[in-house]
């Protein structure tokens, strides 16, 4: 009989090890998940103030506590706009600085838990604005940062403290930001792990700030003859990336430029037509807004008054704007080179996809253009938006403020000129950069990267989820208990598969024994 034969040894001993391997392979994987979910001791934070030229915006970050030291996946979790310019228009005062970050600063309380102020990092990172002033006048500019230091030492964060951080920082910590949230560096697996994504290119980063711009890529063959090229090592990966940093060709330094320009070039210096603003626009500037900046100085007048008005009157005129706004930049210093585009910076061809934001983005927000349009597009509505009275443009704008209503026509003739005759990019190329301000809930701006790269949250090679058993042992181990346990049932089957035939061959024997 069947049941009689699964007794003999070889059978016990099949049976004993396919219940012991179904039995392993249930464990494994309990555990495997149960430790899992045990992973996950709760949130850390990290607070970074970025000090721009025009104004200071604080960001708070969060990630699991248990990926401190690991890669970890970061998120913004607020934002906060402090009121007031930059931290750079402090000079003069530095203890005014106080006030206007209190706003802020209760609202992070807030968002922070009271038990984790303590260990919560806070970065100050200020930007061209401070590295104009530092330039200009650097007692000043130590004055402002000492000012800063007082102020946190009276808060509950972990202060870690207020830096100048360079045009090169700048542009590889905006370029780290974006392919970060873009997800270019890291992905999921199919064991909840992070890898790095198979064959998928990085993007190049465009940054449109007010005293700087940063145009940060990886190009096509790294070169030496370009200096800006830095190897950057991410997550056990090497970039070269080609990161350059242009001071004075920020959105709000070179319009200053261009008031003094046309300033230089009017036949009055009380009154002057600007065909960049609005038409039917007017408004009254002292010379020192304009002229006072290091950007401006070769252009200050022989008399410089700084407290001087000078009245600015539109004239919407799109094409003498364009014209204008030409010569603002050295196209000639290169002498035709093709790698060096302007201002006698060498620079390799543009390649790949691009994401242009902060002031690339607000531009484009205001002539009502998707993230994505085509150069034809874009100069369509630049003519329109440029052609329109002042009237008229309050009701177009989706947000109205004075002082950027007034000079984006100005804004995206200088961004047109940045990108076709600065960088080089063509009818044909345009169509890959992504005009983007954030993705998902999370800000595309270099104080990430700041961060990333100050907390050490980018070693060279780790995991996120630390699991019992590494994801190839827990592989193996289950494609070995799964195999054992089928060639088990296997033999089960092929010894009862026997026992019937012998029992058949019995009874034929049997029927057939003479008496």
């Amino acid at each position: 009989m069947c049941c009689r034969m699964l007794t003999r040894t070889p059978s016990v001993v099949a049976q004993v090890f396919l219940l012991l391997s179904i039995i392993l392979v249930i464990a494994i994987a309990v555990i495997q998940i149960n430790q899992q979910k045990i992973l996950s001791p709760g949130l850390k934070y990290g607070i970074v103030l970025d000090a721009g030229s025009s104004r200071t915006t604080v960001y708070v970050y969060e990630w699991p506590a248990e990926k401190e030291n690991n890669t970890g996946v970061v998120s913004q979790t607020f934002k906060c706009n402090v009121k007031g310019p930059g931290i750079s228009s402090y000079e003069n005062n530095p203890g005014a600085l106080a006030k206007p970050l209190d706003d802020c600063l209760k609202k992070v309380k807030e968002r922070i838990p009271v038990h984790l102020h303590k260990t919560t990092s806070v970065y100050l990172g200020a930007t061209a604005g401070m590295r104009l002033l530092r330039l200009q006048n650097e007692t000043a500019a130590n004055e402002v940062l000492a000012s800063i230091q007082h102020y946190f030492r009276a808060q509950p964060f972990e202060f870690r403290g207020a830096q100048i951080i360079t045009g090169t920082e700048e542009g590889v910590y905006g370029w780290i930001t974006a392919n970060y949230l873009m997800g270019n560096f890291l992905e999921r697996n199919l064991w909840r792990t992070w890898v790095h994504p198979y064959r998928k290119e990085t993007m190049g980063a465009l940054d449109l700030g007010g005293a700087s711009t940063q145009i940060s890529f990886i190009p096509e063959v790294s070169q030496e003859n370009f200096n800006s090229t830095l190897q950057v090592k991410l997550y056990g990966y090497n970039y070269n990336v080609y990161t350059h940093s242009f001071q004075c060709y920020g959105r709000d330094e070179a319009e200053k430029r261009l008031l003094a320009l046309l300033l230089q070039k009017s036949s009055t210096s009380s009154s002057v037509d600007n065909p960049c603003y609005p038409r039917n626009y007017n408004t009254a500037l002292t010379v020192k807004y304009f002229c006072g900046s290091l950007c401006t100085q070769s252009l200050r007048p022989a008399n410089y008054y700084p407290n001087q008005s000078v009245s600015f009157r539109g004239t919407g005129d799109p094409g003498l704007c364009q014209e204008m706004v030409s010569l603002l930049f050295n196209l000639t210093a290169c002498k035709n080179q093709e790698d060096c585009p302007f201002d006698r910076v060498h620079q390799p061809k543009v390649k790949g996809n691009f994401v242009a934001f902060s002031g690339f983005y607000y531009t484009i927000n205001a002539l009502n253009l998707s993230d994505h349009f085509s150069l034809a597009d874009f100069n369509t509505s630049m003519w329109y938006f440029c052609s329109q009275n002042w009237t008229q443009l309050q009701f177009m704008l989706p947000k109205f403020e004075e002082t950027y209503a007034r000079s984006y026509c100005f804004s995206a003739n200088f961004i047109y000129y940045l990108l076709i005759h600065g960088y080089n990019f063509d009818e044909g190329n345009w169509a890959q950069i992504h005009f983007q301000k954030e993705v998902g809930n999370s800000s595309i701006t270099w104080s990430l990267g700041y961060m990333l790269s100050l907390t050490n949250m980018i070693p060279a090679e780790s995991k996120m989820i630390q699991l019992p058993l590494k994801p190839p042992l827990f592989a193996g181990l289950l494609i070995l208990l799964t195999a054992t346990a089928l060639l088990c049932l296997l033999f089960l089957v092929y010894v009862c598969i026997v026992s019937h035939k012998r029992k058949d061959i019995s009874r034929v024997e049997y029927v057939f024994t003479p008496e």
